[in-house]
């Protein structure tokens, strides 16, 4: 029962905030200086074809009239229609081509962070003190003051332009090749994980500092446990409750990072088509590209909620 009404609250709010955020972009969009039908025909448009369009678009209709138009239509899977980025298309056959370029990558990402962050901060956490400790914290503070856009140039220069180990520019879509997409997509997913990474390795870190000093740590010593074992079934994975609430908290920054680095190597992600229909005023394009992150970052700290509470039960009753 208990399990069941946590869902139910959990379902409500993200209901909310879905409705939420929707209309503060849709707000948003309409205070930007700026007329989505001179964007769609150009300077050179008539008063007759801008009015025709707008009338044609429903542009003219009241804002809650427009914003509740389109909340009948998500309800229903229609995202409404470009009228300028790729006029005549719907918005959400555009979200769903461009979609899983932008999880694909942000999944690379998040796991070379993972994969970066558990072994560094697992060591500096073991070797507290010692050489090893200060090269990683050291390395951490380094990469968490690196923007990515700006890590995304170097990474081109370094591995793209000198190397050329790497495509500078382009992404091979998973769905023609998974080899093409893990290898023309690594440079992007660096960009993003980097500065991730030392987040979460500085996070790793302090927690396992934290859990070494526990008194079932002591008890698990003098017991004769051998270290590997005490940090492994005893330290290690206590310590990751935090740590997982973390890597949560980070999604938000994770696509944001995702809409910046796809310009930056011409990924066709969902980030781009955002960015382009803003430039475009498309409000349909935004809105629902909009609604898809959100879901995407609620979706995320309902799993971080369910892994806490199958690492330690206590957090789930």
């Amino acid at each position: 029962m208990r399990v069941l009404t946590w869902l139910l609250v959990r379902t409500g709010s993200a209901a909310f905030m879905l409705l939420l955020g929707s209309l503060v972009v849709f707000l948003l969009m309409h205070a930007v200086p700026g007329d989505a039908a001179l964007a769609a025909l150009g300077d050179q448009a008539s008063p007759q074809a801008i009015a025709d369009f707008r009338r044609l678009h429903h542009l003219d209709d009241p804002l809650a009239v427009q914003f509740l138009a389109w909340m009948r239509g998500a309800l229903h899977g229609d995202l409404g229609t470009s009228i300028s980025l790729a006029g005549g298309f719907s918005t959400a056959s555009l979200v769903a081509r461009a979609l899983p370029n932008t999880l694909f990558i942000g999944a690379y990402a998040l796991a070379l962070a993972l994969a970066i962050s558990i072994t560094a901060g697992s060591i500096a956490a073991s070797r507290h003190g010692r050489v090893e400790d200060v090269l990683a914290t050291s390395g951490a503070i380094v990469t968490i003051s690196m923007p990515d856009f700006w890590l995304g140039y170097v990474l081109v220069l370094v591995f793209s332009l000198e190397l050329g180990w790497f495509p500078a520019y382009g992404f091979t879509r998973p769905g023609e090749s998974v080899a093409g997409a893990l290898h023309s997509g690594f440079l992007p997913a660096l960009a993003i994980a980097v500065p991730m990474a030392g987040i979460f390795s500085r996070m790793l870190r302090a927690t396992l500092l934290e859990t070494f000093r526990r008194a079932y740590v002591t008890s698990a010593r003098a017991m004769g446990f051998g270290r590997f074992f005490v940090f492994w079934h005893y330290v290690f994975r206590n310590a990751l409750i935090p740590y997982v609430t973390a890597v949560g908290l980070q999604a938000r920054y994770l696509l944001g990072g995702v809409v910046v680095v796809e310009r930056v190597f011409g990924v066709p992600g969902i980030g781009s088509v955002m960015v382009d229909g803003a430039f475009a005023r498309d409000i349909s394009v935004v809105q629902g590209c909009a609604v898809v992150f959100l879901l995407i970052v609620i979706l995320v700290n309902l799993v971080v909620d369910l892994v806490c509470g199958l690492l330690d039960p206590r957090t789930a009753a």
